[in-house]
């Protein structure tokens, strides 16, 4: 049985080197859920370099992201080693992540050194689930 996190990664073109070094430890040091063995959780990819890119709209994208369904994640230790990564511009940098039974991101951005989600927590009623 599987446990499958999205995850959309967005950063400045000077951040390109960071988002490698993100998306090694994905596949060969992330920890994953509690009582699932083993390391690693998948790897990110380039949504936005290759000029046949599936972007609608006549014009290439001018941003640069990479997207990824990841497998067990252990999402605080995700979000941890996000946080702590060499960014040279952290203001640009931006995580949307949506965990498996949710049915939309949470935005997360680096402000004051310090990473901070800024979309709402999950509904009281359950209705967006």
């Amino acid at each position: 049985m599987s446990w499958v996190s999205n995850i959309l990664v967005s950063v400045s073109r000077d951040d390109r080197a960071t988002v490698a070094l993100f998306n090694a430890w994905l596949r060969t040091e992330a920890p994953r859920r509690e009582g699932v063995p083993g390391l690693g959780v998948g790897f990110l990819n380039d949504l936005t370099s290759d000029p046949d890119n599936a972007w609608g709209g006549p014009k290439q994208p001018e941003c640069d992201v990479w997207g990824g369904a990841l497998n067990h994640a252990d999402l605080d230790a995700l979000l941890a080693t996000f946080a702590q990564l060499p960014w040279r511009i952290p203001a640009a940098t931006q995580l949307l992540l949506m965990d498996q039974e949710e049915s939309y991101f949470r935005l997360w951005m680096i402000r004051d050194g310090a990473l901070r989600q800024y979309a709402p927590s999950p509904p009281a009623d359950d209705s967006a689930w």
